[in-house]
């Protein structure tokens, strides 16, 4: 490594910068020198190219500008693995593992065996499928995006972590008639993490949600209507015991948990997050969906 330039950065210099924590720091110049934490603890005193140097100030202007760390990292971590990320996905958060949580309980209460029928509604960058597929590597799972650039991304990540998985592109379930090779076909688990946020909301204009890809955040109106979407639509594509699990607003529970009653799901509950704030709910197919 090039330690001849005497006026380039070292490790160390380049963890003062007072502007940004230490910890991402550490995690930029990290996937900057492709090296472990321990590896720059070791070698504080390694100096950076002039090659590296001008990447480092990129990547921290880029950050000092508010870009989400993910999105300069082009990765994130979600349950026990790690996706790529680009502006054209939301970035993965804890919320959302407790929609993955909940939904591998009702695969092991439902009692389906080890090859469940699965479908992730608006994949994103497809974390909850994966991660559905590594605990159930023999199920059979589908997801689908409106985003064609999403879709790009989970495939990526769903290869390259050994997942397999169908991707469709489809406006919630609406194509699936048409790309089904089966179109008789009905699911054991249908799980969503849709854009749930008030199109009013003054966070979409606040911290990450700035970077992050609007339609996949807000539906334009209340944040309830795509949840109602998926909640009646759902319906007709779940076996008789197949469940919904659908992750929403903090304080939108009362109001999923009435829509669910009105599309006539038995056995409603609603699952709180690590805050402690209503994040999940859903329940079993209607019987109705039995006639449709």
């Amino acid at each position: 490594m090039d330690r001849s330039n005497s006026d380039s950065l070292t490790v160390a210099s380049c963890l003062q910068i007072t502007d940004l924590p230490r910890t991402e720091l550490r995690l930029l110049l990290s996937h900057l020198l492709q090296q472990s934490n321990s590896w720059l603890i070791a070698h504080d005193d390694y100096r950076l190219t002039s090659d590296q140097q001008k990447q480092w100030q990129t990547l921290i202007q880029r950050r000092q500008a508010g870009e989400p760390i993910a999105y300069v990292l082009g990765w994130r971590g979600f349950w026990d693995f790690e996706v790529k990320v680009t502006p054209d996905v939301l970035i993965p958060r804890h919320e959302t593992e407790r929609l993955v949580e909940v939904a591998l309980e009702a695969l092991t209460s439902q009692g389906v065996g080890s090859k469940p029928a699965i479908l992730d509604l608006g994949t994103g960058s497809g974390i909850v499928a994966i991660a559905l597929t590594r605990a159930y590597p023999q199920a059979q799972v589908m997801a689908t995006d409106f985003s064609e650039a999403a879709l790009a991304i989970a495939q990526e990540n769903a290869q390259r972590l050994q997942a397999s998985i169908t991707f469709i592109q489809s406006d919630w379930l609406a194509d699936l008639p048409t790309k089904l090779d089966d179109a008789s076909m009905r699911f054991d688990l249908i799980v969503s993490n849709p854009p749930y946020i008030h199109a009013q909301d003054i966070h979409l204009q606040q911290g990450d949600l700035r970077y992050e890809p609007s339609s996949a955040l807000t539906d334009g109106e209340d944040g309830l209507s795509d949840l109602r979407t998926i909640i009646f639509e759902s319906k007709r594509w779940l076996k008789p015991s197949g469940c919904l699990w659908l992750e929403h607003g903090y304080d939108q529970g009362q109001a999923v948990r009435q829509l669910l009653e009105e599309a006539g799901y038995q056995s409603i509950q609603t699952h709180r997050d690590l805050s402690d704030h209503e994040r999940v709910s859903g329940g079993i197919a209607p019987l109705s969906a039995l006639t449709l």
